[in-house]
């Protein structure tokens, strides 16, 4: 398995999850068709389904948990009967990784950037299509009209990623500076605070990683006051409450929290005013639905089973409603050098933290 730092700062993250999942049943695919099974087809006692904690846990599991029958009912047609479906969410990005190419998860809903980490345990088999945004410039400022983002009739297969500055006085200083056709300087940024996610996350690291080596010559590693949070949801509470002054995010992540922004992130105006734009990323491929290679071995013709039951399911208003959880409409099927740019990301963001 890749050595790389990122299995390195997580080993400690990853071995709790791990260690809760080694007990539980590992999947069993294969084998002859069970007496409640039709002719011809094959029986699995478990299917182990991870998501990342890109929300909270316990909405990630609540929006899923439809996805357990639709997988068994999708997955019967292709000739496979499934016992039981379990969902689970990681306690980081890189733990999902982990359990892929440990086998106690057959099937991960990852990120691509998180996908090329840990490809020597996975295969990719879907490409998430996600509904397209109102807005996709690459100024800043053209986010920063104070009307809300919105969604588009035509399909994305990528997004970008955005720096966003909160209601603090800091990230209001930025904000102005960028409204008003300013460069911000590598001084400006150094002296905010900032809220991150795990190194594999594109939209919460790579991407913005890249961005700053690509005009500041300088890395996350370089900020003076990097925060790593364990969700979006706490990191947009703690863009609100000031803890933070900026935070890095999916381009349509405030739509998720516009609500939360005055309900529960305790700020009397709309986000669409409160936050502003300082930032916006190259494109990044969406994200992945992978199976272990565990699973694979099990089993050499589960994956396209798979692809067709998961694509299938995007295509019903049932399917649409679950996986909205993560801003997919659908899936297409994916290929490993979809990812070779992520691939190019992620080695230049092990050499500039190796020479941090």
């Amino acid at each position: 398995m890749k050595k790389s730092f990122a299995l390195i700062l997580a080993l400690a993250m990853c071995l709790g999850l791990l260690a809760g999942c080694g007990s539980g049943g590992t999947s069993s695919a294969g084998g002859s068709g069970s007496s409640s099974a039709g002719a011809g087809t094959k029986s699995v006692d478990t299917l182990n389904v991870y998501f990342v904690p890109s929300r909270e846990p316990s909405e990630i599991v609540t929006a899923t948990e439809p996805l357990k029958q639709l997988l068994k009912d999708e997955m019967l047609k292709q000739g496979y009967d499934i016992g039981t479906v379990n969902i689970s969410v990681g306690t980081t990005y890189e733990a999902v990784g982990e359990a892929l190419g440990a086998g106690t998860a057959d099937i991960g809903f990852i990120p691509g950037g998180t996908y090329v980490l840990y490809d020597d345990g996975c295969d990719v088999i879907l490409t998430a299509t996600r509904d397209g945004l109102s807005k996709d410039s690459d100024n800043p400022k053209d986010w920063n009209d104070g009307k809300a983002t919105e969604a588009s009739d035509k399909q994305a297969v990528s997004y970008r990623a955005l720096f966003i500055a909160g209601p603090s006085a800091k990230g209001q200083e930025l904000a102005a500076k960028v409204n008003n056709g300013e460069a911000l300087t590598w001084d400006d940024l150094n002296s905010a605070s900032w809220s991150i996610m795990g190194t594999s996350s594109p939209a919460g690291y790579i991407y913005p990683a890249l961005w700053l080596q690509d005009n500041y010559s300088k890395g996350i590693t370089d900020l003076k006051s990097a925060v790593q949070s364990d969700s979006y949801a706490s990191a947009f509470a703690r863009l609100a409450s000031g803890q933070v002054d900026i935070l890095v995010t999916y381009a349509d992540a405030r739509r998720d929290y516009a609500d939360r922004w005055t309900s529960e992130f305790g700020r009397t105006q709309p986000i669409w005013t409160e936050t502003n734009v300082i930032g916006v990323t190259v494109p990044i491929y969406n994200d992945t639905i992978c199976v272990s290679k565990t699973l694979e071995d099990k089993d050499p013709d589960i994956a396209a089973a798979l692809q067709n039951a998961f694509i299938d399911i995007g295509n019903t208003d049932a399917g649409k409603a679950v996986i909205k959880i993560y801003s997919h409409n659908g899936y297409q099927l994916a290929a490993s050098s979809d990812y070779d740019n992520e691939r190019e990301a992620q080695k230049m963001i092990q050499k500039l933290t190796a020479n941090s």
